[in-house]
Order: structure tokens, then C-alpha cells, then sequence
């Protein structure tokens, strides 16, 4: 099937009418109805129903906006992908979230190259939501994530457990940052300590909320490896009696994905996590 006709479907369904599509996508109002009708033969099935507020899917375009999306997703992935680089045989494309990327992303990528010198890598970061929809269309091999969803065709295993602390700075202690690290961090937090519950200052972002403490002070919650090389050197210190938690990452991969060179990189991926890194690197999120 020619790409552009699933393309102009996916506009048409954004733009919300066959007018508006022709608009974005620089052709015509009578070439889009070609192409929505060369998609119908096809399919042997009605996509859209058109009246005069633009076009409405039918059950049967609702079920191929996800056929869609995963061919174009494809399509731009293969060629993003080839050729591959001269001399490489295959590529490995890994995903994490924003807060997993040092060292633990950035030792994997090395490990890899240093002990998988024929696969080419392409290291990617994002959300989690964002990570599993390309694993699941086929754009990832394998990814990091806290919270991952149990979708068909994926695989979760529980990497690693972290606990998360509070510390301050021994500079300034002052003020408070509620570092946001998911739904279950949230609830139990605002159950044990209701009074922080709502805060001044207030991230997403691990590395952000630790940068800005060491630069401005400060308190609040995180990874216990991240923060020990500062606890170390005295710019921080941990908070007495605070509570703490636990925080599992996760290494979700595509069963159709499961080769024996991914399973070299998970096993080089549990290398890592087993070794003494130093967590706390300093590195510029933004």
C-alpha cells in the first residue's frame, strides 16, 4: 500500500475534514477524495462518513487509525534505520525516561559498543507513554521506564528497586521541592508527610529539582544512588526520621523483538546495574 494514502488518512482524521487535509498537506481537495477512495477499494471497507462539520470515522476507520499510525511509524523508522552504517550488521534501538539517562542509559550505550562492536546503537529518551507505543509499533527494541503498562505483546521485568530520600542542602535547607515521581509516589507521600503535600517550588524532572538544590538549596525526595556522591562530598545531607520509598525500574521489550542480540544487551544492561557507577554525575538535563 503507498504510504501516503495511510498519511492522508491520519490527516483527515486530525484535521477533521477532507478540506483541511488538502489544506496541510498542499494537494488538493479531489486528490485527497482519491486517495480516501484508492484506501476504501483496498480494504474492501468505508472509512469516513462525510457531512457538512467535515468527516467522522466509522467503526472501521476507528479500527485502522492504529493500523495506520504503526505503518508510518514503520516507515519513517526504516528510513531512519537504512542503510545501515558500512561495516554494521544489525541496530539496537533503546529507549528510557528522561531520569534514567546518566549514567545508567549512557553506560548501557558504552557497554554496548565496547562488547557489541558489529550492532550499530540509536539511543532514544521520552516519556514512558510515548517509550511503550514505539515499542509496540516496532520503532523500539527495548526501553527504561518506572511505570510501565502491561500491554499485549510486551515484556516487563523488574530491573532494579531504588529507594528514594529525602535530603537537603547543608548550604541552604530551604525550600521544600515536591519532586514528582508518579501516582504511587504521590499517594504515599501525601499520606506520611500531608504537610508538604503542597509546596513553593514543584518539578517532574529528578534532575532538575537535584540541580536546582545544589545551585540554590534546598530539600526534597530522591534516588538514593543518584544523591550518595553528594552526600559524600557534604553538599548534602539526608533528613533525620523522614520516610522513604521504594522506586522499581523496569525493562519492558516486544516479544517479536526477543533475539539473541537483544538478549546480549539485556545481559550487558544487568552488568551495569549490578556495578558500583557513580550515580550522582552531574549532567545537564535541560
Amino acid at each position: 500500500m503507498d504510504i501516503d494514502l495511510a498519511r492522508t488518512f491520519l490527516e483527515i482524521v486530525r484535521s477533521g475534514s477532507f478540506v483541511a487535509a488538502a489544506e496541510r498537506l498542499h494537494v488538493t481537495q479531489t486528490t485527497i477524495t482519491a486517495r480516501v477512495q484508492n484506501l476504501e477499494q483496498q480494504l474492501d471497507c468505508r472509512l469516513f462518513v462525510r457531512n457538512r462539520a467535515g468527516a467522522r470515522l466509522t467503526a472501521d476507520g476507528e479500527v485502522f487509525v492504529a493500523y495506520a499510525n504503526q505503518m508510518v511509524q514503520t516507515w519513517e523508522a526504516a528510513r531512519r534505520d537504512l542503510p545501515l552504517p558500512e561495516g554494521f550488521r544489525d541496530v539496537l534501538n533503546l529507549g528510557g525516561e528522561m531520569s534514567l539517562c546518566s549514567p545508567l542509559v549512557l553506560s548501557w550505550v558504552i557497554r554496548l559498543r565496547e562488547r557489541m562492536p558489529s550492532h550499530a546503537v540509536r539511543a532514544e529518551v521520552g516519556e514512558a507513554g510515548q517509550l511503550q507505543q514505539q515499542l509496540q509499533s516496532g520503532l523500539l527494541d527495548a526501553a527504561l521506564v518506572y511505570r510501565p503498562d502491561y500491554w499485549p505483546g510486551l515484556q516487563v521485568e523488574l530491573l532494579m528497586e531504588e529507594k528514594l530520600i529525602q535530603v537537603r542542602s547543608t548550604a541552604n535547607p530551604e525550600p521544600y521541592i515536591y519532586n514528582d515521581w508518579g501516582p504511587e509516589f504521590r499517594q504515599r507521600h501525601d499520606a506520611a508527610l500531608p504537610e508538604k503535600a503542597s509546596a513553593v517550588l514543584a518539578t517532574n524532572l529528578g534532575p532538575l529539582a537535584l540541580h536546582y538544590i545544589l545551585q540554590c538549596g534546598g530539600a526534597g525526595y530522591f534516588r538514593a544512588r543518584v544523591v550518595q556522591g553528594h552526600l559524600e562530598s557534604g553538599e548534602l545531607e539526608r533528613v533525620d526520621r523522614a520516610p522513604e520509598f521504594t522506586y522499581p525500574t523496569y525493562l519492558v521489550y516486544s516479544r517479536e523483538k526477543d533475539t539473541p542480540a537483544l538478549r546480549q544487551a539485556i545481559e550487558l544492561l544487568r552488568e551495569v546495574v549490578a556495578e558500583d557507577i557513580d550515580w550522582s554525575r552531574r549532567w545537564d538535563p535541560i
